[in-house]
């Protein structure tokens, strides 16, 4: 990322960003909780992206480069802490599952930044003891660094519903099918069906916050029929995608 700005403090509070819009690479020297009450957040960096709906936050340690971007409307909550605030213990971008209640205290202690009272003070040590009992979730795709990975992965996200094997994609590359499976669990930890699953997730959260039918997302994004869309959808997130535009 060029161009990158150094904003030392970490902002604490509630904003709105319109669908498609972005906040440009940037890097804090406090801790950042960033959550979007409404629509699809995607932080990005050199390592990769991390994506959350409503359901999910995103954990962006100190002095980490990154940009946020939105799909859909997107009411977001940004909560700093200190650098020497480290509740999680993560020094990597992380995605955190959001009970009801983390969720409304979040809401509640963006609401009004420049409070300073007792209440608060006691409504932050709250918001940090449910930090640390969320559990971590992956939803995140890395970035390639091998040209050859890189080239698989650019396929598959330009056709969401590419149905070829990794050996047919490979030879489509110029890669074999064990040097590929190979750098999909050295570079990205997981396997390519599991990398491949992360990624029509990606691109169906993104057609779900423009409003895009169900059905036409599911065989869009490469599922064989929208219930089978559906249960992977729910497994991951915890709702079902017809009620997602719904979740505020």
């Amino acid at each position: 990322m060029s161009n990158i700005r150094h904003t030392p403090k970490a902002a604490t509070q509630a904003r709105s960003l319109a669908a498609g819009e972005s906040i440009d690479a940037h890097r804090h020297d406090e801790h950042q909780i960033v959550y979007a009450g409404s629509g699809v957040l995607a932080v990005t960096t050199d390592a990769g992206s991390w994506f959350a709906p409503g359901t999910r936050a995103i954990w962006v340690p100190a002095g980490t480069v990154h940009a946020h971007r939105a799909y859909g409307h997107l009411d977001l909550h940004l909560v700093g802490l200190p650098a020497r605030d480290n509740p999680l213990a993560l020094d990597a971008p992380t995605v955190l599952e959001v009970s009801p209640l983390l969720r409304e205290l979040i809401l509640a202690y963006t609401r009004d930044p420049d409070d300073v009272s007792p209440e608060r003070h006691r409504l932050l040590a709250v918001l940090r003891d449910q930090l640390r009992a969320s559990p971590q979730q992956p939803m995140r795709l890395p970035t390639a660094t091998d040209p050859r990975l890189a080239a698989v992965c650019e396929t598959v996200h330009a056709n969401p519903a590419e149905q070829r094997t990794l050996a047919a994609l490979g030879a489509a590359t110029g890669a074999g099918e064990r040097t590929l499976s190979r750098l999909f669990r050295s570079e990205f930890g997981m396997t390519f069906p599991q990398w491949r699953t992360q990624s029509r997730l990606f691109h169906a959260l993104r057609l779900l916050a423009d409003g895009t039918p169900v059905t036409t997302v599911a065989h869009h994004c490469g599922w064989s029929s929208a219930s089978a869309f559906v249960d992977v959808f729910r497994r991951s997130f915890g709702y079902t995608p017809g009620t997602h535009n719904r979740r505020t």
